[in-house]
C-alpha cells in the first residue's frame, strides 16, 4: 500500500460522491415534475368584491338513505321533481340545484337525479362533506 505524500499532488479525483449527488438531484427533479403534472385541472372562479346584482333561486334536492327524493325538505316523486324544476327554471333561467346524496343510498339513485337535472337544463352542484362529520 502506498502512502500519499503531503507535498505530492493527487493523481486521481474521486467523483463517486459527486455522481451520487447528481443522481439524487435527478430523482428528486423527476418525482417533483411528475407530481405536479398529475391530478385534475380545475378552473376556480375568482372572488369579486362587488355584490351580486340579482339573487338567483337555489333548490336543494336530497336523496334519503331509502332512495326517496326531497325538494327543499318536502318529499316528491321524480316526475314531480322534474315538473317543479322545469317551472322554477321558467321563472329564473339562472336557478341552481344542489344535490345532496346520503352516503347510505345507492349511487344510481343520485345519478338518476343528476340526469334529471341535465334534462331540465338547470345549473347543479353536488353537496359534499368530510368523512366523520
Amino acid at each position: 500500500m502506498q502512502v500519499q505524500n503531503e507535498t505530492k499532488p493527487y493523481d486521481t479525483i474521486n467523483v463517486t460522491p459527486m455522481l451520487d449527488l447528481a443522481y439524487v438531484l435527478l430523482v428528486v427533479f423527476i418525482i417533483m415534475t411528475t407530481a405536479s403534472v398529475q391530478g385534475l385541472s380545475i378552473s376556480l372562479p375568482k372572488p369579486s368584491n362587488k355584490p351580486a346584482e340579482k339573487k338567483h333561486e337555489i333548490k336543494i334536492v336530497q336523496i334519503t338513505p331509502e332512495g326517496g327524493v326531497m325538494l327543499n325538505g318536502a318529499t316528491v316523486s321524480l316526475e314531480q321533481l322534474e315538473a317543479l324544476l322545469g317551472a322554477a327554471r321558467a321563472r329564473d333561467p339562472e336557478m341552481s340545484v344542489l344535490i345532496k346524496g346520503d352516503p347510505r343510498t345507492q349511487y344510481q339513485r343520485v345519478m338518476t337525479v343528476v340526469d334529471l337535472c341535465n334534462r331540465a337544463q338547470v345549473n347543479m352542484g353536488l353537496v359534499t362533506a368530510k368523512l366523520g362529520t
